[in-house]
């Protein structure tokens, strides 16, 4: 039944007001659109929002707060950048649930990502980044919000392994020993090695067998033997994270 406030709309005949519910539903279905880095100022000059919530996640809590007051600083007259949560540790369904109750964003700095979060980000459509640098994080909010577009490039992670055992490799490297607990492997993959909370290294594999043999990749359930550029800190229980970058097709 209507209620009060309700708009009335007369059409003429059957045909126009089909035309105007159909027109009616193509602006409810854009203005519930997810957004992202890549939408938001086309949001803004639309006049569908006025405001940017941020699921923010960081490493430690000394990085929160100097962090979250960058972000703010970036608020405008046309729109308003809201920490809507603000946590260190990593990301998790609740923080991807949360973007989805706010309509926002979940950006991360320096932190892991829970198996099923991205899963979950994927299927709720919602924009989730992680970086490395602050400043490179600022900036991409900045530019975005004033439609300064880049190639947007969206991070795709392939497969986590655990470190079962550490061995001593050539020239003082080192060999750790994985299991891999999730999806699949790749030679070419980034990895993020997380020990923890805390990210310890972001680097490309040097070498990756099994049974001493070179391999392309290594499915779930079965154990290889990794070795990373610049990285020879290894320690057992060490969460391996493997990833790749795919440019997004506007």
């Amino acid at each position: 039944m209507p209620q009060d406030g309700d708009t009335v709309i007369v059409a003429a005949n059957e045909r126009q007001a089909r035309l105007i519910e159909e027109e009616h539903r193509k602006e409810e279905t854009q203005t519930d659109k997810p957004v992202s880095l890549s939408n938001i100022f086309d949001q803004i000059n639309a006049g569908q929002v006025k405001e940017l919530p941020i699921i923010l996640k960081v490493d430690v809590q000394g990085s929160l707060e100097p962090i979250r007051t960058s972000l703010e600083r970036l608020s405008t007259a046309e729109i308003k950048v809201n920490i809507v949560h603000a946590a260190s540790g990593s990301i998790n369904d609740n923080d991807v649930n949360l973007a989805v109750a706010s309509k926002g964003i979940v950006i991360a700095f320096n932190t892991g990502l829970e198996p099923n979060a991205q899963h979950l980000a994927d299927a709720e459509g919602i924009d989730l980044r992680r970086y490395q640098i602050i400043y490179e994080m600022i900036d991409d909010v900045e530019r975005a919000l004033k439609g300064l577009r880049e190639p947007e490039y969206k991070e795709v992670v392939d497969g986590q392994a655990v470190v079962k055992e550490v061995f001593a490799g050539a020239k003082k490297a080192q060999v750790a020993g994985l299991y891999v607990v999730a999806g699949k492997i790749r030679r070419d993959n980034q990895v993020r090695v997380k020990r923890g909370d805390s990210v310890m290294a972001d680097t490309t594999i040097l070498s990756l067998r099994r049974f001493k043999e070179n391999v392309r990749d290594v499915a779930a359930g079965y154990e290889c033997g990794i070795g990373l550029e610049s990285f020879n800190n290894f320690q057992n229980g060490d969460i391996l994270e493997f990833y790749r970058k795919e440019k997004v097709v506007a």
